[in-house]
């Protein structure tokens, strides 16, 4: 097998591949094997067929497409091993010859990694951001605590008021016609959480359990199902329950039940505490991608469109596995949001662009810098996983190849070189006046 690389413009390159005829000889054989059963000749019987009676009833191509397929990958895969490019994209391939007794040769259009020229990226200007923790934050933590730890209390006694929890029956027409998805039963609501369409919450009010009541609302124009868009709708509605949350009283006793406190003053002082570590942690992540944008926005790249389209597609993929994790289905998915795939590609490939930016000018920068990352360096960060899963560190490892491992290691040198960005990064009111 030989390769030829040429060099087009805008990082893509044309890798000319010719497989021996020997070889495809080779692969004919074996799709002559793989199809020979399912290929009927007078006067034998399936699969005894030879190939060259084959061949003369349906023509020398028959085996052709198939051949093709069985070369392709392998060939495919040795040619980039042996030209020495890094292809970051799928292959658009093209056959120039394919014939018996010939060379098989093909074509693959492919991108190549672009080239960095690093402009600044260290003593770049960053916004400086200053960490406090303000009484009404600490306030606003306690009152999440004590809200999780409400107890629901059941009312039989009274209507329905603001904040008051339900379950309710109900059944939506527009012009007297029930739509798709306007009927529920026992659905959980809470009065004032603007969770349904403006106007019925508060219709509800005043209701007692078993009453019914119209209650009559207007699609939002944005709605995003068209055909109810700005329609006029009724709801016969039916309150089953009522009930609403009874808050525990913020004193030591209720320090001591969340906390390993005594008291509400030291769970208090605990609170700003943790707020102040979370805020200096996300004001430490502000400035690292504040600094790497800084870097990347002064480098210079051509980065190739089919390069953004491999991105888009991994990025819809990792989505979708996702979504199943949960359940949903891309289709579903689609059918929720009104996406169509284009669409959605569409709105993935800035995301995608900065991606690619990002990850080759802090690959630049680690080239740059000489960060490597040694064994030790890797057996560390292993071991910091397996403690993640409950695992012993060289199970973890005994389950990972060279390959996963040499990822892990290119992963760890780009957070160095982001780390290494972000430390030299200056801040300034400047840069926060300009920002804002």
């Amino acid at each position: 097998m030989s390769v030829q690389v040429e060099k087009l413009g805008n990082n893509m390159a044309k890798l000319t591949i010719e497989v021996s005829a020997d070889e495809f000889e080779d692969a004919i054989v074996k799709a002559y094997n793989k199809l020979k059963n399912r290929i009927s000749i007078p006067g034998f019987r399936k699969g005894r067929a030879p190939r060259l009676m084959i061949e003369k009833a349906y023509g020398k191509e028959i085996f052709y497409e198939d051949a093709a397929d069985i070369i392709l990958p392998k060939a495919y895969d040795e040619a980039v091993a042996e030209c020495g490019e890094t292809i970051v994209s799928r292959p658009e391939i093209d056959i120039t010859q394919i014939e018996s007794g010939k060379p098989f040769i093909f074509t693959a259009s492919v991108a190549l990694k672009p080239d960095v020229e690093l402009g600044q990226y260290k003593g770049v200007e960053v916004p400086a951001v200053e960490v406090t923790v303000t009484d009404e934050e600490v306030d606003q933590e306690v009152k999440r605590q004590q809200e999780a730890n409400s107890r629901t209390v059941e009312v039989t006694d009274r209507p329905v008021q603001d904040g008051d929890l339900i379950k309710l029956d109900f059944d939506g027409s527009v012009d007297g016609v029930p739509f798709d998805g306007g009927k529920g039963e026992d659905y959980p609501l809470t009065i004032g959480s603007g969770s349904f369409i403006p106007g019925f919450e508060e219709q509800l009010i005043g209701v007692s359990v078993g009453e019914p009541i119209d209650v009559k609302v207007t699609f939002p124009e944005e709605y995003h199902a068209e055909d109810l868009a700005g329609k006029d709708a009724v709801f016969a509605c039916t309150v089953k329950s009522i009930s609403y949350k009874e808050l525990p009283e913020l004193n030591d006793e209720f320090a001591q039940d969340v906390s390993e406190f005594d008291t509400l003053e030291e769970y208090k002082a605990d609170v700003r505490a943790n707020l102040l570590k979370q805020k200096e942690e996300q004001a430490k992540e502000a400035k690292r991608n504040a600094a790497v944008d800084k870097a990347v926005g002064n480098a210079k790249m051509d980065i190739p469109d089919a390069m953004v389209d491999e991105q888009v597609r991994r990025m819809i993929q990792d989505m979708s596995s996702r979504m199943a994790a949960q359940g949903i289905t891309m289709e579903q998915y689609m059918m929720y949001t009104g996406m169509d795939q284009s669409k959605l590609e569409e709105q993935m490939r800035p995301d995608a662009v900065t991606r690619i930016k990002n990850s080759l000018v802090l690959e630049a920068v680690a080239k740059a810098e000489g960060i490597e990352i040694t064994d030790e360096r890797l057996d560390e960060e292993i071991g910091k996983m397996a403690e993640q899963y409950g695992m012993e560190a060289e199970q973890l490892k005994g389950y990972m190849g060279e390959e996963e491992k040499t990822q892990m290691k290119e992963d760890l040198a780009i957070q160095e070189a982001a780390d290494l960005i972000s430390d030299a990064a200056e801040e300034t009111e400047e840069a926060q006046t300009e920002a804002e």
